[in-house]
């Protein structure tokens, strides 16, 4: 049994408003701490008609209000779009705020397409490059003050919150590793290098104060129903939303639809296959076999499951069939 976390992408569904997007995140939270979940994640995106949490902090604001205990963080920011110093007060207000609960996931990526990542990044090519010194900034701003430092975070000084660092490749597992943090892979929509990915991890990981031993976590989608056949039917939402991202096609998250024939071509059916290989889609009996064989070959320590779903009632039952699982070790 291992820890079993909530990835929370706050799907703005098809016919759906903001407002509601939000209020469901809300709900899923609650939902989640009643359950045993370790911890809700929120990820920051930008510009995309699906996905209400490109303000990430306010939304942890937002859940953290309606919960007592289970963790809050984000899955995660990407601090290249940001100064260390704005993140560091945002994160040092939660922590204030939601003492001991609060995580920091952090990714490179833009979470957007270019032109909006030009307008939150102005510098594209040197913010990245500065990545892992960002982290380290952070990190300075997040602990105590050092002799002669200039800059200080308040709220953020001694705040302490814990970093994880995000990614789908070799290069955030090696950073991770020389950092001495937690590594979250994102194996819900890159599974090629996963393997590869928490080898490199553990292999070089050394220790820091954060962190005394590796902490690996991964990212699973998991739409899990009554039958097989209604997890199928379910699952085609995100079957669209891929389909619509690989066309360069900004939507709301669709409504499920009985067959997905007329929506994709043999060769995009292909291909998300392919990207969604790791997804656990099923009535609770198989999707605990898929979580099983996942745990098994991946060797991670936590799972963070996204459950892409339309209907609220049923987004809510996923989460609870899963937790009903002998697999899901919870929150004390």
């Amino acid at each position: 049994m291992i820890p079993f976390s909530l990835l929370d992408l706050a799907p703005i569904g098809e016919g759906k408003s903001i407002t509601q997007a939000l209020e469901n995140s809300r709900q899923m939270a609650i939902k989640a701490e009643q359950l045993g979940y370790a911890r809700v994640w929120l990820a920051e995106h930008h510009g995309m008609q699906g996905v209400a949490s490109s303000a990430t902090a306010l939304v942890l604001a937002h859940i953290g209000a309606a919960t007592t205990k289970i963790r809050l963080g984000a899955g995660g920011i990407m601090l290249p779009n940001h100064s260390p110093l704005v993140i560091a007060e945002q994160f040092g207000t939660l922590e204030a705020l939601f003492p001991g609960r609060i995580d920091l996931g952090l990714g490179r990526a833009p979470g957007t397409d270019m032109t909006t990542a030009q307008a939150l990044r102005r510098n594209l090519n040197q913010d990245v490059a500065q990545y892992p010194a960002d982290i380290q900034e952070l990190q300075g701003l997040l602990g105590a003050r050092q002799p002669g430092q200039a800059v200080i975070a308040i709220p953020g000084e001694n705040a302490n919150v814990p970093l994880w660092l995000l990614g789908s490749s070799l290069y955030s597992a090696g950073l991770s590793a020389k950092l001495g943090l937690p590594y979250s892979f994102a194996s819900h929509f890159a599974p090629d290098q996963m393997l590869d990915a928490i080898s490199t991890y553990r292999a070089g990981f050394t220790a820091s104060k954060q962190q005394p031993r590796p902490l690996v976590m991964a990212g699973v989608m998991a739409v899990v129903a009554d039958t097989d056949e209604e997890a199928r039917y379910l699952f085609s939402s995100v079957q669209q939303q891929f389909v619509n991202l690989r066309r360069s096609i900004n939507r709301p998250f669709p409504r499920p639809v009985d067959n997905m024939t007329p929506y994709w071509s043999a060769t995009e059916q292909a291909m998300i296959a392919h990207t969604l290989q790791y997804a656990i889609v099923g009535s609770a009996q198989s999707a605990r076999a898929q979580l099983a064989r996942f745990i098994q070959i991946s060797g991670v320590d936590e799972l963070i499951l996204s459950v892409p779903v339309h209907d609220m009632g049923a987004r809510i039952k996923a989460l609870d069939l899963i937790a009903q699982m002998d697999l899901m070790q919870g929150m004390s």
